[in-house]
C-alpha cells in the first residue's frame, strides 16, 4: 500500500521558504511511529531540509541533481523509477513530500495520513494538492494544545462498477 503522510495548515500550506512553518511539540510523533521500519519517498528539497536519511527507515530520494546512496537511502530520477524500484516491496510505503512529489504520487496513493494544523499561513509557498473528491475520512483524532491540530486518515473511495 502506498500512503501519503503530511501536515498542512487550514489553507493547505505545507511549506514556507523551504521550511515547515510551525513547530508543535508531539505533532511529528505520528510520522515517526508510522514510518519507522518502513519506506519513505521524498524529494530533494525535503531531504535537504532534514539533511540525512531518517534512521530505521528506507528512503527513496527523487532527485535529478543529488545522488545519495547509503545502506538505507537510494536515489532515483523520477516517480516512475521510484515505483519500479519499490515493485514487490513488502513494507509500507509513505510519500513524505514535498509538494511536487505529493502531486506526482496522488494517483497511486491509497491512504492519506493527514494532520491539519489550526493555523492560516498567509505567506506559504508550498501546498498539499486537492484530494477530497477521491478520498473519504475513515478516522480522526483532535489534539488540543497551544496550537491545536487534528489527525485524519483518508482512504481512497472505491467506485462500484455496474
Amino acid at each position: 500500500m502506498i500512503s501519503a503522510i503530511v501536515a498542512m495548515s487550514k489553507n493547505r500550506v505545507i511549506g514556507r521558504n523551504g521550511m515547515i512553518p510551525w513547530r508543535i511539540k508531539g505533532e511529528q510523533k505520528r510520522f515517526k511511529e508510522l514510518t519507522t521500519g518502513n519506506v519513505i519517498i521524498m524529494g530533494r528539497k525535503s531531504y535537504d531540509e532534514i539533511g540525512h536519511p531518517l534512521s530505521n527507515r528506507d528512503t527513496v530520494l527523487i532527485s535529478r541533481s543529488k545522488k545519495v546512496e547509503t545502506e538505507n537511502c537510494h536515489t532515483v530520477s523520477t516517480p516512475f523509477e521510484a515505483l519500479e524500484y519499490l515493485r514487490g516491496c513488502d513494507k509500507n510505503i509513505y510519500v513524505a513530500g514535498g509538494a511536487s512529489v505529493y502531486k506526482d504520487f496522488m494517483p497511486f496513493v491509497d491512504r492519506i495520513y493527514l494532520t491539519v494544523v489550526d493555523l492560516e499561513i498567509p505567506d506559504g509557498d508550498r501546498f498539499f494538492p486537492e484530494f477530497e473528491r477521491e478520498f473519504e475520512v475513515v478516522d480522526s483524532q483532535r489534539v488540543e494544545g497551544e496550537i491545536p491540530y487534528t489527525y485524519y486518515i483518508y482512504d481512497r473511495k472505491i467506485i462500484a462498477k455496474s
